[in-house]
């Protein structure tokens, strides 16, 4: 009699899970999706209700060749992929595509929200049925991504250049980018003063004060004359500590992680992309050999629920009294409400045991997993701790019509701060507590501050992913595909680890706001998220959502005025043609933008151009060369291309003579061959032979024409890593020179 076939979606989880159930069990891994709409084709019958046309991935063919051997021969089968509307969808589509295999054999949906012994055992007792409504849900968010794809796309490819791309909640994401930086550009500095004081009695620490009130008002002081008119008027006179008022001051523990939560503390404090987070949270999900025991070490970490189990609560409470002590227990359970929009599918992010410490288990992970690991069970912890108690003391400050302030607090109990001690407590001055009311202090030092007010700031990943959820945009399982989308399609960059829209993305975001607003805008976008949530709940059935959408986007696409939206993808400079005299404009194209004449297709002169610090236009000019054409004896000129620096003649396009461009460095494996410097589709520089195909040789690094001062070899490479700046290497010794 056959056995039962547990399929999983990843490797990792195949070995775990088959410890915990005594390997009584086939358990096999579909590595992720099995199906998807196609690569090469819309894929969806608009005409029969969205019917989607689902075909095989390529790279699975093989995987599905033994799931479908594995099927055969098992009596009954058991779907444990990720407990969401994805992994919801690779249950079904494995019934699909295993329906033959299958038969009239048993078919089971188990789920589970850690990957340990009790909780994969508690799934098998338990099976259930694939969700429908969560799988329509699925198939809606990806058919109305695959209808912007297809529809808006083409678009942009007409209107700017090729090989553009929209996303449905990508492009909200960049214009929030875009206009947050139009809203920087637009910021005007605001003046303004304080005044501070230094202030101290006898030989009592000194603190600092503020004016904040000028006879009995609240002061604004907008420039220097107002500052030193109120200096003037206070010199010389006499400050009293006219009130201490003292209170206390409780601060509560932070909720456990949810997915948005752990990314911006991952950022924050362990300097993680959200990426690598969910990669390393991954890991410690699915499992880690700790002492010959294969086990999950946290919950599931794609969720925005904080529901934490009873049990799991009760396991903290117990590490706590133990550990810290019961006077640092909170007396009474915490429990924490999620927000209305939460799906609450999954348990909060959590350790599946908090008595495995981080210390206890350190030998076992990696330097990443240990950072990530400790930050959630730090966290956890926390949230049934006492609170952080604080002691405060207001003064308040009298001399002539001026009135300052200072406060001040300290610590009278760490509570939560012990496990988690990564939540800022301000403290403001320290104030000796043996000032009193009515006490004569005297002043270090009485100044004037002049400040600007800051623009806005603008967004790193984490602070962009706070924005997004806060805003209803995306959920736990897509927001680092969303920051990372944009990056790889280069409408934004990365700079201090801040978002900066390029050009391209200002462009394309330009033309979709201007055309597809309706689409593209916050509100919608949150509202369309909630409506695959209702998809979910069976409240809004799906086709229909989708032909809502479909009819509304191709009445806007109807409506698109080309000429006009591609006048305004271009940009006119003032360069004039050295052709015929128009005006130049600027124009995108495959590898950026470029000046073209605006007499075009009259004339088709166009030149390369790089922008200073100004963003001023420098034309650039290809540099000639010594040599002649020797198909026509024109001038030689060397240009940039697609694939890197290639020489060609002047007088294209009459004459069309091109050769590589080398470094005059002969290749060190063929010896005939020289070596040229060539660019990937990424942009990226690497050096090969003149003779490629039939010579290989290929190296990311720089050759140079200088000899080697320890071996004598004819060439370096130019190097640089982390820690050493730039610096020259031999490939043949490995001596590296500064």
């Amino acid at each position: 009699m056959g056995k039962g076939l547990i399929i999983v979606e990843s490797p990792a989880k195949v070995k775990t899970i088959g410890k915990f159930l005594n390997h009584k069990y086939d358990i096999k891994a579909s590595m992720g999706h099995v199906r998807d709409l196609p690569q090469k084709s819309f894929g969806v019958d608009i005409e029969h209700n969205f019917k989607a046309d689902y075909v095989i991935d390529p790279g699975k063919k093989k995987v599905i060749s033994n799931l479908r051997k594995a099927t055969q021969n098992a009596d009954s089968i058991y779907l444990a992929s990720d407990h969401d509307r994805e992994g919801e969808a690779i249950a079904w589509h494995l019934v699909q595509v295993l329906a033959n295999e299958i038969k009239d054999k048993p078919v089971h949906r188990i789920i589970f929200n850690e990957i340990t012994q009790n909780a994969i055992q508690d799934a098998m007792q338990n099976p259930g049925i694939i969700d429908q409504r969560k799988v329509d849900s699925q198939q809606a968010r990806r058919i109305l991504d695959r209808i912007v794809g297809y529809n808006i796309s083409p678009l942009l490819w007409k209107i700017i250049t090729k090989n553009l791309s929209a996303g449905r909640v990508q492009s909200v994401a960049l214009r929030i980018i875009c206009e947050r930086e139009e809203e920087i550009q637009k910021f005007v500095p605001k003046e303004y003063w304080n005044i501070e004081a230094n202030l101290y009695k006898d030989n009592l620490p000194s603190f600092k004060a503020v004016l904040q009130h000028w006879k009995e008002e609240k002061i604004e002081i907008s420039n220097k004359e107002q500052a030193d008119e109120i200096l003037s008027a206070i010199k010389d006179k006499e400050f009293t500590l006219s009130r201490i008022e003292e209170s206390t001051k409780n601060i509560q523990p932070f909720p456990p992680f949810i997915t948005s939560t752990l990314q911006q503390d991952a950022a924050r404090l362990l300097n993680f992309s959200a990426k690598k987070t969910m990669q390393t949270a991954q890991r410690l999900y699915e499992g880690i050999d700790i002492g010959g025991e294969t086990v999950g070490l946290i919950t599931y970490m794609r969720t925005d629920s904080l529901r934490v189990s009873f049990q799991a609560i009760n396991f903290c409470r117990k590490l706590i009294s133990e550990r810290f002590g019961k006077e640092k227990l909170h007396p009474t359970t915490r429990v924490y409400k999620n927000k209305t929009s939460a799906q609450d599918a999954h348990e909060a992010i959590r350790p599946t045991n908090p008595f495995k410490t981080p210390e206890s288990i350190k030998q076992y992970l990696t330097r990443e997993q240990l950072k990530l690991y400790t930050l959630i069970w730090q966290r956890f912890v926390a949230t049934q701790m006492v609170p952080v108690h604080l002691k405060t003391k207001n003064l308040e400050i009298t001399i002539g019509e001026a009135q300052f302030s200072a406060n001040g607090s300290t610590i009278e109990e760490k509570g939560f701060l012990l496990a988690y001690p990564h939540s800022k407590v301000v403290l403001g001055e320290n104030i000796d507590s043996r000032y009193s009311g009515g006490d004569v202090l005297l002043s270090k030092e009485i100044k004037s501050i002049q400040q600007f007010t800051k623009p806005p700031f603008r967004f790193s990943e984490a602070m962009l992913i706070k924005e997004l959820e806060s805003k209803g945009i995306g959920r736990p399982s897509t927001y680092a595909s969303i920051t990372n989308t944009i990056l790889v399609r280069k409408y934004v960059t990365l700079k201090s680890k801040k978002f900066h829209p390029t050009e391209l993305g200002v462009t394309v975001n330009k033309f979709l706001v201007s055309n597809f607003d309706e689409f593209f805008n916050v509100k919608f976008t949150a509202e369309m998220e909630n409506s695959l949530d209702e998809v979910e709940y069976g409240k809004v059935e799906w086709q229909n959502l989708l032909q809502n959408y479909y009819d509304s986007m191709q009445r806007l696409i109807g409506k698109v005025n080309f000429k006009e939206a591609k006048e305004n993808a271009s940009e006119e400079t003032d360069i004039k043609c050295d052709k015929c005299g128009s005006k130049m404009i600027l124009k995108w194209g495959k590898r950026g933008q470029f000046l073209a004449c605006s007499n075009y297709p009259e004339c088709k002169n166009i030149k390369s151009f790089i922008k200073d610090e100004n963003g001023n236009i420098k034309v650039v000019e290809p540099k000639k060369i010594k040599e002649k054409c020797p198909e026509c004896e024109a001038e030689l000129l060397l240009k940039e291309g697609r694939f890197g620096r290639f020489i060609s003649c002047s007088n294209y396009p009459k004459c069309k003579f091109t050769k590589p461009f080398t470094l005059g460095i002969k290749c060190p494996e063929c010896k005939s061959g020289e070596i040229i410097e060539k660019r990937n589709k990424n942009g990226r520089y690497f050096y090969s032979c003149t003779n490629y195909p039939e010579c290989k040789f290929v190296t990311n690094y720089k050759p140079v024409a200088l000899t080697c001062p320890s071996c004598g070899n004819y060439y370096l490479e130019e190097r640089k890593t982390k820690k050493k700046d730039n610096f020259k290497k031999c490939p043949k010794c490995g001596k590296e020179i500064f």
